[in-house]
This record gives structure tokens, sequence and C-alpha cells, in this order.
């Protein structure tokens, strides 16, 4: 008897101290990103992952942190790159929550990603797989702000690429931005991020 209770205490004792390593190794990587590192967070996103195995958010940043990059760079060859690997971790995050607002919203800015890159060979075809993935999204989470934000920064894109109106896609931004006040992350590593990009948007459409 003493020795199943040790078993279970020991056990217990593992199981939080493992919880307690991820969320701070977690917010580690987080800060690390927020202050700009971006390389190096990826670094420390991949390392949690690795041992992290059932969890899918290290895996998500490490396709979010690519994704952003690609879209900030103007070395086309690099831009590739930082897709290729945005999708192969987003491959692995694809496997467990194919049908999550999030993994589908960060699915179309890769495929968006790829538009920009080489738009003669992928803006007809991708353009529309993006368009369903927010369809889908939208109708899992119609309120999910950046749901509604990414959608409408797409839109607003193919609108100004075709020479028509923008202004319905402006209310939906300035929609998101409501939204974003009163979103609450499933946990404090849930998705928060979009508040800043959807304030600029709303700047340009003004």
């Amino acid at each position: 008897m003493t020795k199943i209770i040790t078993f279970i205490t020991l056990l217990l004792v593992s199981t939080l101290w493992s919880q307690t390593n991820y969320e701070k190794e977690m917010q580690d990587a987080l800060t690390t990103w927020q202050d700009g590192n971006s390389n190096e967070a990826i670094a420390k996103f991949e390392k949690i992952a690795l041992v992290e195995k059932k969890s899918v958010l290290p895996s998500y940043y490490v396709s979010l942190i690519n994704t952003t990059l690609a879209f900030k760079t103007k070395d086309f060859k690099e831009m590739n790159l930082f897709i290729q690997k945005a999708q192969k971790a987003q491959d692995e995050v694809n496997k467990f929550l194919p049908d999550d607002p999030e993994v589908l919203v960060l699915q179309a800015m890769i495929h968006t990603a790829s538009i920009v890159y080489d738009p003669l060979a992928n803006g007809r075809q991708l353009s529309a797989v993006v368009l369903n993935i927010y369809k889908m999204a939208e109708g899992i989470a119609p309120n999910n702000p950046r749901v509604v934000l990414s959608k409408a920064e797409f839109e607003i894109g193919m609108a100004e690429y075709f020479g028509q109106d923008t202004k319905p896609m402006c209310e939906q931004i300035a929609k998101s931005i409501e939204l974003f006040a009163n979103f609450k992350p499933e946990s404090k590593f849930h998705p928060t991020w979009g508040i800043d990009k959807a304030t600029k948007a709303i700047q340009n459409c003004k």
C-alpha cells in the first residue's frame, strides 16, 4: 500500500513539474518572440514541440512566426523558405486540429503568402482555396476576431486588385476591433495576436 501511495505521489509530482516546466518554456518562447527575436523564438518553440507531443501550440507558433517573417522579407528566396517551414509546422497542427478556426486562419495566411510569392503560378488556384477556408472558419467561429480580420484583409487585397469598393471589408475590420476587446483565449498560450494588425488596417481604410 505504501509503495502504491509513493508511486502515485511521484507520478503527481512529475506531472505537475512537467506542466510547470511546459508553461515556463512556453512563456519564455512567447516573450522572446514579443521582444523581436523571431529566429530564437522559433528554435525554442521547436524544442518544446519535440518534448510536448500532446500540445500543438508550439508547432502553431512555429508556423505563425515563419508566416509572419514570410510577409516581412524582401528576399524572395528567403520568403519561399519561410513559407515551406511554416507549412511543415502547420502540417503537424492540421493532423490534430484541422477544423479549428485559429488553425484555419493560419493555413489561409500561409496560402496567401504563397500567392504573394508567385501570383501568376498560385493566384487563381489558391485564392479560391483561401476564400473557402475563411468561409469555413467563419461558419465555425463568426465572432473570432482573427477570422473576421484576416478574411477582411484578404478580401480587401482582392477588391483592390479588381478595382472594387473596399468599404464593406473595412466595416468588418472595424467589427474585428470590437471583437478583440471582448475576446477571451482558451488559455494564456492560445492565440491573442491581431489587434495591432486591425488598428493599422483600419487606419489604411480611412
